[in-house]
């Protein structure tokens, strides 16, 4: 029962811990300051605080870690779409649909794009 107490009492610093990060999170975007203030604020607020100052650096290096990865992998995901609504575009204009309706089903590529692909593939044949 002592462990189950104790482990609750943890478990719900936790979830203060996370609360505080979306907050700061919100003021100042995914950046350093927000996580060194989430924690600031979690040591004065006495949440997790033994921990966090045992472990300060390796906190905040941890999270920083995983918002370096999240946004590596967003990037390599947008890129990817950027390639492949690009390559479908291209495919189009041989077909000759018109850039106005490539554009309209395009979530990535702009009319300008689409546009100097067309004038590319004109310049090319």
């Amino acid at each position: 029962m002592q462990r189950f107490l104790i482990l609750n009492h943890i478990s719900r610093q936790y979830v203060t811990f996370t609360k505080v990060y979306d907050e700061q999170r919100k003021l100042h975007g995914r950046t350093r300051k927000a996580v060194t203030e989430t924690i600031r604020i979690c040591k004065d607020m006495n949440v997790l605080k033994e921990y966090l100052e045992e472990r300060e650096k390796e906190v905040e290096n941890i999270m920083l870690a995983m918002y370096d990865e999240k946004e590596i992998l967003l990037e390599y995901i947008e890129s990817e779409r950027y390639d492949t609504e690009k390559e479908m575009a291209v495919q189009l204009l041989k077909e000759g649909v018109p850039v106005e309706q490539i554009a309209r089903c395009s979530s990535v590529l702009s009319i300008d794009e689409i546009r100097m692909l067309q004038k590319e593939l004109l310049q090319n044949a």
